[in-house]
């Protein structure tokens, strides 16, 4: 990962940014102009600590890494405010740092806290209660043994979510867990099963969640549970000692907030950050929350769709799905020579004919986007202190054919709240996005000229 430097910090004038052509066609985009490298999550499967939870999106490890090297040269205090399962925060008390982070989704801000923590643990007793795991449960299994526990009432699937086999299993490790009394090591084990629990279910990532046999695998009918949660222990405790050599005695603060960002001044005195490194939601529809519903059921964190209703309407921007019948949404604030208005316009005269599947739709869809976007700029430059930096890693879109430059569109929203817009750097100048950009339902199809991207806005306030 190549170090960030200070010529990142130019003024404003000298900024080069994509230049969109009046076609919407997506700018030609130089790799080699980039000062970071791609924050593409994938390089964190196997490194320590980040390796505890698959995630469908965030950072690399090594992205954050040099973040922190390149704007924080003393301990500071870092925020992201979308942690998602904590990459930010990890490295951020590996380097020393303070560390806070805004999650909506409790499964993910028990992944964030849990690792973010992991360093006070004691290896001995953890181990000693993952081997009382493996003798319960080879007890248990080679009985007539009856579990107590019962899978969520309100967690419905169309397909058996665990064949009978898998089931059993599954609810006497449950009966385990719900009999550890001490909370921090409760949760080790509550994420090493909802780290695991999809990967021997009839239901697989796709990269959304759906049933196995559709996307032409066969159900499980039999697993060995234990060995795949216990993996995933020796893996957590494999990784806490590494993380306990890495750390030097300290007296860091790190705050995991289970809200919103847009209530972060019921959490946060203003100013009291030194550099955000984070990455909203993109303008793809991508539905984290009913992707982590077997998580959020079987941890107990929903027990009805009402549950999920409120993470919903928490999201950051509107989902399509529950705007798209709206007569019309405009944009909440007034910001002129943008190209907002004009690209929301073209969006909404297309494909009337489709009804909600058409342009207004995804009109309204993209409005409440960058509504969003405003108030998440206002957030940034009241968190931040004075000299502070916020790196935001944001893409582009394309929607019923239109490119949506995500990236400029924000960079100019942050100016008209007060934050000097430092520059826009493109790391990925490729990435992918076909269940957005290449349905025949939902949207036009892409031109072959179009091509999704990936930016760092770099902010800075004065």
């Amino acid at each position: 990962m190549a170090t960030v430097t200070k010529t990142i910090r130019k003024p404003a004038a000298q900024l080069r940014l994509p230049i969109i052509p009046e076609n919407g066609d997506t700018p030609a985009v130089d790799k080699k102009d980039a000062v970071f490298n791609d924050p593409n999550f994938s390089s964190n499967k196997t490194l320590p600590v980040h390796r505890w939870v698959p995630w469908i999106a965030g950072f690399s490890s090594g992205f954050v890494k040099s973040a922190l090297d390149g704007f924080l040269r003393k301990k500071g205090t870092v925020l992201d405010t979308f942690c998602g399962v904590g990459t930010t925060l990890v490295e951020s008390i590996l380097g020393g740092h303070n560390a806070i982070g805004f999650e909506i989704n409790p499964y993910a801000a028990l992944a964030s806290r849990v690792k973010a923590n992991a360093y006070h643990i004691d290896i001995d007793e953890f181990t000693s209660v993952i081997d009382d795991f493996r003798q319960f449960y080879k007890k248990m299994t080679s009985s007539k043994y009856k579990p107590y526990s019962a899978p969520p009432q309100g967690f419905k699937t169309r397909a058996l979510f665990y064949n009978p086999l898998v089931l059993h299993k599954v609810l006497i490790v449950q009966d385990f867990v719900l009999a550890i009394e001490d909370d921090t090591l409760r949760d080790l084990f509550r994420l090493a099963f909802a780290s695991t629990m999809v990967s021997y279910s009839n239901y697989s990532y796709e990269p959304s969640l759906g049933r196995r046999v559709s996307a032409g695998r066969e159900e499980i009918h039999d697993f060995p549970v234990a060995k795949a949660i216990t993996d995933k222990l020796a893996d957590m405790a494999e990784d806490i000692a590494w993380m306990q050599e890495q750390m030097t005695p300290n007296n860091l603060k790190v705050q995991i907030i289970n809200d919103s960002f847009f209530n972060c001044r019921q959490h946060l005195p203003t100013e009291s950050v030194d550099l955000v490194i984070t990455s909203p939601p993109y303008l793809n529809n991508y539905h984290y929350n009913r992707n982590t519903r077997p998580q959020l059921y079987w941890l107990g964190y929903a027990q009805s769709p009402e549950d999920l209703k409120k993470l919903e309407d928490m999201n950051f921007g509107k989902f399509w799905q529950t705007v798209r019948d709206c007569e019309r949404l405009d944009l909440s604030f007034a910001l002129s020579h943008t190209g907002i208005q004009e690209r929301l316009q073209t969006l909404r005269n297309l494909n009337k004919e489709k009804g909600s599947y058409g342009g207004n739709g995804w009109a309204n869809y993209a409005a409440a986007y960058f509504n969003d976007c405003h108030r998440f700029a206002e957030g940034i430059h009241y968190v931040l202190k004075r000299g502070g930096t916020a790196l935001v890693v944001i893409g582009n879109s394309i929607l019923q054919g239109v490119m949506i430059p995500t990236d400029e569109y924000f960079g100019k929203i942050a100016e008209s709240v007060g934050l000097e817009l430092v520059k826009i750097d493109i790391p990925r100048a490729t990435r992918v996005g076909n269940s957005i950009i290449q349905s025949d339902v939902r949207v036009a199809k892409a031109k072959s000229s179009h091509q999704l991207y990936e930016a760092v806005v770099v902010l800075r306030k004065p």
